[in-house]
């Protein structure tokens, strides 16, 4: 055309950059749009400048796109609302917010009006900076200006708010979006059904799915898996099931990471046959199992102690081509070492490494608890250096596995010393960690140093259990009365109390309650103080008198 004098239109060059961008070009994108003037002839406008931009951002060149406005803007194109959108995107993908908006302002000053797209873009990219007041802001803003929302807009707030775990508000946001005239569509449900999985909410969850499916929307697998794994996470398996036969009765085929919560939680909840039925239907359906299925598989028959089994999977999952990871050796390992059989958990950890699959912590935090637990603190220790070569941070149960092993071999001193390297560490020691230490303080007859050793745990924010109170009144003895073990536990819920720990405070309440030791007076008005704030207690009444009425 060039060769032959032709006249080039821009339509052309569209149809070319558009091209460009299909094939993953934009680059080339840009240099045809340098070129259109210079070697072509054919004056740029707006319509060409838009559509490298667009190529640019769908691109995720963003930083590209943003120098691109600026560059092209500076040669006399004059942007509309559509280069703004695509800018105004390319800022929020960056994180740029702020500008953003600056360039959201300047909108009305080059004569482009922002329409629904322009508020929807920044909306989101507030939403995403927990900026969620002032996106909501701009949905009066916009409606003021006479642009209404639309279903796009009112979805990323609501989404924005279920983030937040702001639930109260989202809901109301969903009856100002009816109100508007904007009927709830799939995502609307299936981001208030996420955000109320987040919060706990199941029951609701639930029954939000069943008005969706009312309402002739069909719930996509994301928002059944959601509802499923959160259920299996509450020990509702049961449940999770019937929700899996109503997903396949809407024809909504499960997935992988379905099966795979479904198949733990049964096995957690005790109903291994289930598992095992649900893993064969699966199968049968020709849903074929990855890594996670195998892996949740694997981990369940451990729990059982069905380590036989576990171990045929785990050759039948490497005869399919599904290379086992960490995880899945690590539950094998575990599995093991839980019946008392160090040497086959061994043989897996020197399969897994032979395999090319390194150990992690949670691999590491395996081995040595397994190792310490059978006594064998010298291997314990090796595994422990090791770890520390590798550039591995042990974390509570790896600490607390070693101090426990240290201390069943009467070297508490090694294991405070442990201990107080993981109080200067990233980790901190749990309960479990502070009452190993203080039963073999206290069998030492070093009560001194066990007292040390509980204001220690008081000040790092852990509260004691009854364990913890059993080692200090097993040690008080037979020489100690029950006023004396009385003022020992009322002194510590007074401790706890003062420290705002009601809830610490309330445990150790009803641990004296069970061994019969009644709590001083001013001890029990501290506690229902503290546990009975006046404005709750109130509200409590006053719903208790309106269930009473109605």
């Amino acid at each position: 055309m060039k060769r032959e004098r032709r006249v080039f239109n821009e339509k052309l060059f569209i149809i070319v950059i558009r091209a460009y961008g299909k094939a993953h070009l934009p680059h080339k994108a840009v240099n045809l749009f340098d070129r259109m003037f210079e070697e072509f002839l054919c004056k740029h406008t707006v319509r060409s400048f838009n559509s490298v931009l667009n190529v640019l951002v769908q691109e995720g060149l963003f930083d590209c796109a943003v120098g691109f406005y600026l560059r092209a803007n500076s040669k006399g194109i004059s942007p509309n609302v559509l280069s703004f959108n695509l800018v105004i995107k390319a800022l929020c993908r960056l994180g740029s917010v702020d500008r953003a908006i600056e360039f959201f302002r300047e909108m009305p000053l080059r004569n482009c009006r922002p329409d629904v797209f322009t508020y929807s873009t920044l909306m989101d990219g507030l939403c995403k900076e927990s900026r969620i007041d002032e996106a909501v802001s701009l949905l009066d803003e916009m409606q003021i200006e006479g642009c209404f929302p639309s279903a796009v807009t009112f979805n990323v707030l609501i989404n924005g708010l279920c983030k937040e775990g702001d639930l109260s508000r989202a809901s109301k946001l969903v009856d100002n979006m009816m109100l508007k005239g904007c009927v709830p569509n799939e995502v609307t449900y299936n981001t208030l059904i996420h955000g109320l999985c987040l919060k706990g909410k199941l029951d609701k969850a639930v029954t939000l799915l069943n008005r969706m499916i009312s309402n002739k929307y069909l719930p996509n697998d994301v928002t059944y898996g959601t509802i499923i794994d959160g259920l299996v996470k509450q020990g509702r398996a049961l449940d999770a099931i019937r929700i899996l036969a109503s997903m396949e009765d809407k024809g909504c085929s499960p997935n992988e990471f379905v099966y795979s919560a479904l198949v733990s939680g049964l096995f957690k909840a005790g109903k291994s046959e289930e598992a095992m039925r649900l893993w064969r239907e699966m199968i049968e359906k020709g849903c074929k199992p990855n890594i996670v299925v195998y892996s949740a598989l694997i981990d369940g028959l451990c729990r059982e102690g069905n380590t036989d089994e576990a171990r045929r999977v785990l050759l039948e999952m490497v005869e399919k081509g599904c290379t086992p990871n960490v995880l899945t050796y690590s539950s094998l390992m575990k599995g093991f070492f839980k019946k008392g059989n160090s040497i086959e958990a061994l043989a897996v950890w020197k399969e897994m490494v032979e395999n090319g699959c390194a150990p992690n912590e949670v691999s590491y935090s395996i081995l040595i608890h397994g190792l310490c637990q059978e006594g064998k603190l010298k291997e314990g220790m090796m595994v422990w250096k090791h770890m520390l070569g590798r550039g591995c941070k042990p974390d509570v149960v790896v600490y607390t596995s070693m101090i426990n092993g240290l201390c069943n071999a009467s070297r508490v001193d090694e294991g405070l010393r442990l201990f107080n390297e993981m109080l200067c560490g990233e980790s901190r020691p749990d309960t479990l960690t502070y009452n190993i230490l203080l039963s073999s303080l206290c069998k030492n007859s070093n009560l001194p140093r066990a007292i040390d050793l509980l204001n220690n745990m008081l000040d790092q924010g852990c509260d004691p259990d009854i364990v913890t109170c059993n080692i200090f009144l097993q040690h008080l003895g037979e020489k100690a009365t029950q006023d004396d073990m009385r003022d020992f536990l009322d002194e510590l819920i007074i401790r706890l109390s003062k420290r705002g720990r009601v809830l610490g405070a309330s445990t150790i309440v009803e641990i004296m309650l069970q061994k019969f030791l009644s709590p001083k007076a001013y001890t029990w008005e501290k506690i229902v103080r503290d546990l009975c704030k006046r404005k709750k207690v109130l509200v409590a009444i006053d719903k208790c008198w309106a269930g009473l009425c109605g």
